[in-house]
C-alpha cells in the first residue's frame, strides 16, 4: 500500500472539504473568528490581499468613468419600505438600531435609552439611501449619467456563517449609476459584468461563466440580474459578482426624476453592481491545496520570500548580505503594474518551520539561500503552484522572475479551466441528472456533481422542484443560450429554448 503524503492541512479536501477550507484560512493567517457572533477579524496578510483586489478593481472602475463616494451606514426604515420587493428580500437579514444611547439600569447594568423616532437599518445594501441622494442631485438630463461607486462594509444578519464566504459583516464595493435612457443603463449593467469577468480571470486566475439569473434568483427589486459563476474544487458554484439592471423601480421609489430634452418629467434608469470579500473565499477554493493557500501572483501581497539558511554566527553576515543584494535587485523589477514585492524572512526560527509557514500562506515563490548557494552564485527556488524546486543561477533567477510569476499566474488559470471543463457535462436525462448530483457514497459526499448544462422550460415549478429535491439551482442562463439549440426540459419534458447552467452552490 502506497504511503500517504503528509500534508500541512488536516483534514484534506477529500476527507472534509468544509473543514479543510476553514483550516486553510487559519493556516494562511488570512482571518480568524471574532468575539462578535458571525463576524471575522481580517488579519494583515488577508487584508493585504483584499487591498490588492480593491486596488485592481478600483483602477478598472475609474478607467470606465466611475468615481468613488461614501454614503451613510444607517438607512431609515421608511426608505427600505419604499420598494416592496426590496424590503421583502432583505427583511430577515436586517440589523436594526432603535435607540441612541445607554443608561444605567436598576441592576447596575446598561440598558438602551433614547428611543429613535424612526428605526435605522444598518446598511445591508445602499440602493434606497443612494437613490434618495440622487433624487436631490438630479434635475435635468444634463445631470446624467451619475457613475458612482463606494467601498464600504455591510451587515446582513446571517445565521450560518463561514469566513469570507458568508459573514454578518463583510467588506465590498457597490456601484450605483443613474442614466437618461434604458439603453444606457443596460449598457452599464453589461459593461460592469465584463469588468468583473475580466478581473476574475486575469487577476484571480478564476474562470467564470456569465449569464442572467432566473426571476427566482434575481436581486430583490431588480428587473434583471447578471452574474459571474465560478466552479470551486468541491464542484459547487460560487456566485462571485452581480450586476443589476434596476429599470425605473428604484428611481420611482426614490423620486429620481429629470427634465428631459423635450421638457417632460421622466424617471431615471438605474443600475447597481457589487463584489465583496467573498472573492477571497473563491480564490481559496479555486487554488488552495492540502498544503494551504496558493496565491495568484497578480494579487499576492508579496511575490517572493527569501529564507536565509544560517547554521552559525560566522555564516550570518555573508548569507544576509547575499540575500539583501538579491532582494534589492528583485525589487527593481515590475510585474503587472506593481514592483516585485519581496520578503526577507530573517526571523531566528527553524528554517523548515519558516518554509512551511510561507507554503501555507501561498506566496508564489520561495527562495532558500545558504553558504553553498553563495559559493555557486545561485539560489534554491520553489514555486508554490507546482511545488517544483531547483537550483538556479542568481542572475538568471533575478532576470527571469517576472516571466516566472506570469507563468505561475497562467498555470493557475489553465488548471482551473481544465478542472471546470472536466466536471461540466451536457445532461438530457433526469435520471442521469439526479445521479450526477447525488454522492455515490452517502458517508463521504465531498466531491460530486459540477456544472450540468441542461434544458429548462423556463417554468418556475421545474426550477423549484429541482431545488427542493436535489438542492440544485439554476446558476445562470447563458447569454449564448440559443446557440445550444432547442430541446426538452430536463424536469418536465416541455420545449426548451436552450441549455442553462445547473449546480449546487454556496
Amino acid at each position: 500500500m502506497a504511503k500517504q503524503k503528509k500534508t500541512a492541512i488536516t483534514p484534506t479536501r477529500v476527507e472534509n472539504y468544509p473543514e479543510w477550507y476553514q483550516q486553510v484560512v487559519r493556516a494562511a493567517d488570512l482571518a480568524e473568528n471574532s468575539d462578535v457572533r458571525g463576524c471575522m477579524v481580517i488579519k494583515p496578510w488577508g487584508y493585504a490581499l483584499w487591498e490588492n483586489i480593491r486596488n485592481g478593481l478600483d483602477k478598472m472602475f475609474k478607467e470606465t468613468g466611475h468615481v468613488n463616494a461614501y454614503f451613510p451606514l444607517f438607512i431609515p426604515k421608511s426608505y427600505l419600505e419604499k420598494e416592496a420587493e426590496h424590503v421583502d428580500g432583505f427583511a430577515k437579514e436586517c440589523a436594526v438600531v432603535t435607540h441612541h444611547r445607554l443608561e444605567a439600569g436598576p441592576d447596575g447594568g446598561l440598558v438602551p435609552a433614547g428611543e429613535l423616532e424612526e428605526p435605522l437599518i444598518v446598511r445591508p445594501t445602499s440602493e434606497t439611501i443612494i437613490g434618495a441622494t440622487y433624487a436631490k442631485w438630479v434635475e435635468s438630463y444634463r445631470d446624467l449619467p451619475i457613475l458612482v461607486n463606494q467601498w464600504a462594509n455591510v451587515v446582513r444578519w446571517e445565521m450560518r456563517t463561514r469566513m469570507f464566504l458568508r459573514t454578518a459583516e463583510f467588506l465590498w464595493q457597490e456601484g450605483h449609476t443613474a442614466h437618461e435612457t434604458e439603453a444606457e443603463a443596460w449598457e452599464e449593467t453589461r459593461k460592469m459584468l465584463e469588468v468583473y469577468k475580466t478581473f476574475a480571470e486575469e487577476y484571480m486566475a478564476m474562470p467564470v461563466l456569465t449569464g442572467e439569473k432566473t426571476a427566482g434568483e434575481r436581486f430583490p427589486g431588480a428587473v434583471s440580474t447578471l452574474c459571474i459563476e465560478a466552479m470551486m474544487q468541491d464542484r459547487k458554484a460560487l456566485q462571485a459578482g452581480t450586476s443589476h439592471f434596476l429599470g425605473q423601480n428604484f428611481a420611482k421609489a426614490s423620486g429620481i426624476q429629470y427634465s428631459s430634452r423635450e421638457g417632460t418629467k421622466e424617471y431615471a434608469w438605474t443600475t447597481s453592481w457589487g463584489v465583496s470579500t467573498r472573492l477571497i473565499g473563491g480564490m481559496i477554493m479555486t487554488h488552495a491545496d492540502d498544503d494551504g493557500m496558493i496565491m495568484p501572483p497578480r494579487l499576492a501581497p508579496s511575490h517572493v520570500v527569501i529564507l536565509p539558511i544560517i547554521r552559525n554566527e560566522e555564516e550570518r553576515e555573508p548569507v544576509l548580505t547575499y540575500c539583501k543584494e538579491i532582494a534589492v535587485k528583485l525589487r527593481t523589477k515590475r510585474f503587472h503594474e506593481r514592483d516585485v514585492e519581496v520578503v526577507l524572512d530573517d526571523r531566528d526560527i527553524n528554517t523548515g518551520e519558516k518554509g512551511w509557514n510561507w507554503v501555507k500562506k501561498g506566496i508564489p515563490v520561495k527562495v532558500e539561500i545558504g553558504p553553498r548557494d553563495i559559493a555557486n552564485n545561485s539560489v534554491f527556488m520553489a514555486r508554490r503552484d507546482t511545488n517544483e524546486k531547483a537550483g538556479i543561477d542568481k542572475e538568471a533567477f533575478v532576470d527571469g522572475v517576472v516571466d516566472l510569476l506570469e507563468d505561475i499566474q497562467q498555470t493557475l488559470l489553465k488548471r482551473a479551466l481544465d478542472y471546470r471543463a472536466e466536471f461540466t457535462k451536457e445532461i438530457d436525462s433526469y435520471d442521469e441528472f439526479v445521479n450526477f448530483f447525488t454522492p455515490e457514497n452517502k458517508e463521504r459526499p465531498e466531491a460530486h456533481g459540477g456544472f450540468s448544462m441542461s434544458h429548462w422550460c423556463d417554468g418556475e415549478a421545474c426550477e423549484a422542484k429541482i431545488n427542493d429535491e436535489l438542492s440544485v439551482t439554476i446558476r445562470c442562463i447563458p447569454f449564448n443560450r440559443a446557440e445550444s439549440g432547442e430541446g426538452a426540459c430536463i424536469c418536465c419534458g416541455k420545449p426548451s429554448r436552450g441549455r442553462v447552467v445547473f449546480a449546487k452552490s454556496y
